[in-house]
């Protein structure tokens, strides 16, 4: 997630509320905030942190501008020294390279939100294998 210095605590959580709704997704789904070093401690994001019973994790800018994004912001990279915050933290936070955009960026007056996930592993189908008993040779 992105804020602004005006962001409030109850303007972010219910942007991440209707933002997970539209995804079909509970607040329990959510295991982690994430957002760009120094954001962490805006009242806003740990008022949303508090609220859903989560922790924060905070990523530099290098590392997120690394991320590749669907939705880059020339303006925001200007400001901030990354074209993506929500994003590119939400893809980190849920795994880096593995992890897959389930919502792209939602924005309100003064924040800015997306959700990620690590995809589940597919179950690779394997034929059993028939058993033994003891001392039967293979």
């Amino acid at each position: 997630m992105g804020v602004r210095g005006s962001a409030t605590g109850a303007e972010l959580l219910d942007l991440i509320r209707r933002t997970l709704a539209a995804a079909g997704l509970p607040s329990g789904a959510v295991g982690a905030l994430a957002t760009l070093d120094g954001k962490g401690g805006h009242p806003a994001v740990r008022s949303a942190a508090a609220a859903l019973g989560v922790p924060v994790a905070e990523y530099p800018a290098a590392a997120l501008a690394a991320v590749p994004v669907p939705n880059p912001s020339g303006a925001v990279g200007d400001a901030v020294g990354t074209a993506s915050v929500a994003e590119a933290a939400a893809l980190t936070g849920a795994g880096g390279g593995r992890a897959e955009l389930v919502v792209p960026k939602r924005r309100s007056a003064a924040a800015t939100v997306a959700v990620a996930r690590v995809p589940r592993p597919s179950v690779a189908h394997r034929r059993p294998q028939p058993r033994q008993n003891p001392g039967e040779q293979p």
